[in-house]
């Protein structure tokens, strides 16, 4: 008999269910910012919402006189803007869930010597909720106005609860909700990994 077999079931470790967070920019921290794409032409056009690995390298303009430099992570359009030190957490982590495209900083006068910054997207997008054991609106999109009309789409409400099935979220540490893909979900390795990279302005909210 093995060892297994001789614990009695009700007295077996259950295995710890996964947790998963909402991360983004942490829009707590209080100023405004000192930068900004320099030429937003380089840019995917509005509908196209996923950043192309082909994107050109983006510009970026720095003047602390306007207000403050990035942080870990900030929000650029419908991506984020990164440090290096988050674009090297997220590739250790994860590197098949990102499309990272470099930026070139300029300062109004003088030589930037700063760290480099990325253009980051999460381009994964996993069917991974629990629908039977969540609670939100489920709905199919009627308003033309919308990029995604015609199509289901999750809203998320007041006191609503969010499960995940795991076995559809595999090995992944971080992914966009299929029908509401603004929202991006991490697991704890992820978030713990940030905060031991002392990472700032980072947001993670517990589901």
């Amino acid at each position: 008999m093995s060892d297994e077999e001789a614990i009695p079931a009700a007295r077996r470790p259950r295995a710890r269910k996964r947790r998963f967070y909402q991360i983004g920019p942490d829009f707590r921290i209080r100023g405004g910012p000192g930068f900004w794409v320099e030429n937003e032409s380089v840019l995917p056009p509005y509908e196209e919402s996923r950043l192309p690995a082909s994107t050109p390298r983006v510009p970026y303009v720095f003047d602390k006189s306007v207000g403050s430099r990035p942080y870990d992570l900030e929000l650029c359009y419908n991506w984020w803007l990164i440090s290096d030190r988050t674009k090297e957490v997220f590739e250790r982590l994860d590197p098949e869930a990102f499309v990272f495209v470099p930026c070139d900083m300029r300062l109004p006068r003088g030589r930037y010597d700063g760290p480099n910054y990325w253009l980051c997207d999460v381009v994964r997008v996993l069917d991974a909720l629990d629908e039977s054991q969540s609670r939100l609106i489920i709905g199919i999109r009627d308003d033309i106005r919308y990029l995604d009309h015609g199509q289901k789409y999750y809203e998320f409400i007041y006191g609503g609860k969010l499960v995940f099935r795991e076995a559809a979220i595999g090995s992944a540490r971080i992914f966009r909700m299929a029908f509401n893909e603004a929202t991006i979900v991490c697991d704890q390795e992820l978030k713990d990994a940030c905060k031991s990279a002392g990472l700032k302005r980072i947001w993670f909210q517990a589901f």
